[in-house]
């Protein structure tokens, strides 16, 4: 099962393919600042721009760096079912700790078909451990309730969820017992694991995940501030492109290339980028 602080790990690109070179110092950047784990290929890892033959190596990538030294979870999540199963069975087959599946976006599925779904997903990998994966504002719709019971009866391997939903209104109700979940917005965090959250699975911690571990090990209002402060000023700019920026002015080998329709940064914002950076690490 996963615990603590997991990085929503980019995704290494150049010249529009896996930077395979770069997965492993990017990973030895993030153990080096604590970090229990990883979510490869989720929403800061671009996951849904890339094809399914390259999430496979995408995920392969970062399972065989991380094998040993951190927890390597991949989000599996496709438009269709059969997309979702197929990347399912390859992470659990290549020896993921965990398969995380977000809701299809696009059609608001009902519960039938939500949970159909979900149910493939996750014996398609059984036993390794299955986290549905909610977030509203990507997906166009929450999963209900209801729907989550009736997995949490259907699904042996089910072991929670990611949920990236705020306000604190929208990712309270699935604080459920004995259920594992993981708090994707920053500025829940301290509020999230009082409440008996799992950890984080953080987007800031791709680039800065001392900000991330700091406040999961001490969930003080004033680290709580400071992640958020952190999150916004990234969040205020194309985030992947400014993720990568920074992680190459911290020292990772690492391009600023995103996947397109993804833009890079103007000249203005990685300077702005540049500055906080130094702020940072003053």
């Amino acid at each position: 099962m996963l615990r603590g602080a997991l990085a929503a790990a980019v995704t290494p690109l150049r010249d529009g393919r896996l930077d395979t070179a770069a997965v492993g110092p990017y990973v030895d950047f993030l153990v080096s600042h604590g970090v229990d784990g990883v979510l490869a290929l989720g929403t800061t890892g671009e996951g849904v721009l890339f094809t399914p033959d390259e999430r496979k190596e995408i995920a392969a990538a970062f399972v065989e760096v991380g094998r040993g030294r951190l927890q390597v979870a991949v989000h599996c999540g496709a438009q269709t079912t059969a997309d979702t199963v197929a990347l399912a069975e390859h992470a659990a087959s290549i020896g993921a700790d965990a398969v995380a599946v977000i809701a299809p976006p696009y059609y608001p599925l009902d519960g039938d078909e939500l949970a159909a779904h979900f149910e493939a997903a996750a014996r398609a990998c059984a036993p390794t451990p299955f986290y549905l994966y909610e977030f509203e504002a990507r997906s166009g719709y929450a999963i209900p309730l209801p729907v989550i019971e009736r997995l949490r009866e259907s699904i042996p391997n089910l072991a929670g969820m990611k949920v990236s939903d705020s306000p604190w209104e929208k990712l309270e109700p699935y604080l459920l017992d004995g259920f594992d979940v993981f708090v994707g917005a920053e500025g829940l965090l301290v509020e999230g694991l009082a409440a008996g959250a799992a950890g984080a699975v953080s987007g800031l911690a791709s680039s800065f995940p001392d900000a991330v571990v700091a406040l999961v090990r001490n969930p003080t209002k004033a680290n709580g501030a400071r992640a958020s402060a952190l999150r916004a000023s990234l969040q205020a700019m194309p985030f992947h492109a400014a993720s990568k920026t920074a992680l190459g002015l911290r020292g990772v080998p690492l391009t600023p290339e995103v996947r397109p329709p993804l833009r890079g940064l103007t000249a203005d914002e990685r300077t702005e980028v540049e500055r906080i950076v130094r702020a940072w690490s003053a």
